[in-house]
């Protein structure tokens, strides 16, 4: 059986992405002006899964895996997948195309200005994604998607502006049946590991936050 987690987070604030506000004069520190302005805001989603009578964990050793992937390309049918080596039309290329650490710009055009090496995963410290760079990708309207390394194979973390939970909550939510359980989970509700792999152990009883979706499940 595959056990499907989507991790959503909302609301998250930009700025605290980027190392410096460049838009400040570090004399006078922030102006009326600033205060003013709403907080830019972003959403990140992980995607992973856990074949579980074998406890493989790791999105594409699913089982149904292919189904999700050509379901992830539905949802993203008018974008391009920008990598380092290229734009493509198809998800499963881009991710081939890519080592663990690397990032996918999702764009509406092929041919843009930013550079997916700038936004590689640090693994060697506790810096993690790079995150200025980021930052600036979101504001100039990208997506940005990075290959996670799991236990057994990769996960997947999305980065957008826009809160885009329902174009992925409905068309994941089609693959739900007896072999596929989809979990939707709220990140800030997640606080440990135990409760990150809590299919292993309580998966009838799932934490606080964690909320199985079913096939009649509407947001």
């Amino acid at each position: 059986m595959d056990i499907f987690k989507l991790f959503f987070e909302h609301d998250l604030r930009l700025d605290k992405l980027q190392e410096r506000h460049t838009s400040r004069n570090p004399e006078t520190g922030p102006s009326i002006e600033d205060f003013m302005k709403p907080d830019p805001t972003y959403s990140k989603f992980y995607l992973t899964g856990t074949r579980l009578e074998e406890e493989k964990f790791g999105l594409n050793i699913l089982e149904h895996n292919n189904e999700l992937l050509l379901c992830l390309e539905n949802i993203f049918h008018d974008k391009k997948f920008i990598t380092a080596y290229g734009a493509t039309a198809s998800l499963g290329e881009a991710l081939e195309q890519i080592d663990v650490g690397e990032a996918i710009l999702i764009s509406e055009e092929d041919d843009i200005e930013f550079n997916p090496p700038d936004l590689h995963v640090d693994r060697n410290s506790n810096v993690g994604h790079f995150k200025e760079e980021l930052s600036e990708a979101l504001k100039e309207g990208l997506l940005v998607l990075y290959k996670e390394k799991a236990h057994h194979g990769f996960d997947l973390h999305l980065f957008s502006m826009e809160n885009i939970y329902e174009e992925l909550f409905y068309p994941l939510k089609e693959l739900v049946c007896d072999s596929f359980r989809f979990f939707s989970i709220n990140n800030k509700r997640v606080s440990s590991e135990r409760q990150f792999y809590f299919e292993t152990w309580t998966l009838e009883n799932p934490p606080h936050g964690a909320e199985e979706v079913f096939a009649e499940t509407v947001l």
